[in-house]
This record gives structure tokens, sequence and C-alpha cells, in this order.
């Protein structure tokens, strides 16, 4: 499946039209082999304008509180990752280029377990990929899955002999103070 953005605007004179119809390219970087992100869109924190403040150009990766951002991510089975190789100051710099924000939520040493601060709305739109919690807690999810992640610390993996995709809507969201997180991503 290839990803296709279709933007859609509004003229001077008040008449809708196409403002763009692309295939983004996806990101791989080094420090997260496997993976492809398709970053499709996000607005800027605060309160989102229409036609204002919106971009197809999304960094930092995280969204600000209010903000949000648009993508899909593929996973390449697991059994086809390969182990990042090279100098890791050099990989993590590229994750930081291409991804700003990304790998510094990942936890080292942890089968990327992360936390964020942000409501994520994720859809399985293709293959097969465990949702993993604290503890090991797990949940299998196959086409037309849907999981309301709400800032809990967690891991994807593609467990399965196929790539597997997921599109997902961030929101950018506060933290209460009671649940525990130290840092911010």
């Amino acid at each position: 499946m290839e990803t296709r953005r279709v933007v859609t605007g509004v003229t001077p004179e008040g008449k809708s039209v196409f403002t763009s119809d692309d295939r983004p390219d996806g990101i791989s970087v080094q420090a997260l082999p496997g993976l492809e992100f398709f970053l499709l869109w996000g607005t800027e924190g605060g309160h989102p304008v229409l036609g204002a403040g919106d971009d197809a150009v999304v960094k930092p990766y995280f969204p600000a509180l209010g903000g949000t951002r648009f993508l899909v991510v593929r996973w390449a089975p697991g059994r086809q990752v390969p182990e990042p190789v090279g100098d890791p100051a050099e990989i993590s710099a590229e994750a930081e280029r291409l991804l700003p924000g990304l790998h510094g939520v990942i936890e080292p040493d942890n089968s990327g377990m992360h936390t964020t601060d942000t409501i994520d709305y994720a859809f399985c739109a293709d293959g097969e990929i465990w949702l993993e919690l604290d503890d090991g807690q797990e949940v299998h999810l196959t086409p037309g899955s849907c999981v309301v992640q709400r800032g809990t610390r967690h891991a994807w993996h593609n467990r399965g002999d196929r790539g597997a995709m997921m599109i997902f809507v961030q929101i950018g969201a506060e933290r209460d103070s009671g649940t525990g997180r130290e840092e911010t991503g």
C-alpha cells in the first residue's frame, strides 16, 4: 500500500480547492530499525485555526499541548529487523535530525518502551502488531483494531511474518501530576 496525502483548502474567494496531492517519502532511521514513518500533517499547539499554522512539515515529532500529528508507521517483521551498526552518537543524531524528539523518549535497553504526553488514536490498517504495556501485558491487534493510547508506557512489536501498518492521530496533552511520569516527550 502506498501512502498518499490529499490536502484541501479555501481560496480567498471562499471556494474549496485541492491544495496538494502527493505521496510523501517515508523516513527510516538507524536508531529504530525496521520502522518507516510517514509524517502526514501537524498543527501547532493551542487553538488550531483553519488555513493558518497547519503544515505538512511536522517537527518536532510530538505535538505541543493541543497540537496534533497525523502519521502512518510501518513495521518490518521482527525477524527481519537488523541491529543498528555504527557510531551510537551518529545514529542518535540522525534520528534527532529526521524525527526530532522521538528517539529521546525510547527507553534504552528496554525493547522500544516509551511514554509520551499525547493521546493517540491508533488504527491497525495492515498486518498484525502487539501492543505491550507495563509488566509485559499485551494485546494482539489485527486490521480494523483501534487503540486509544492515553499516555501510558508502551511498546509496539511486529511478531508476524509480514509487515504491519498503523495509522495514528496524536494530540498533545497535559499529564496529570498523579501519573508518575518523570520526563516529558
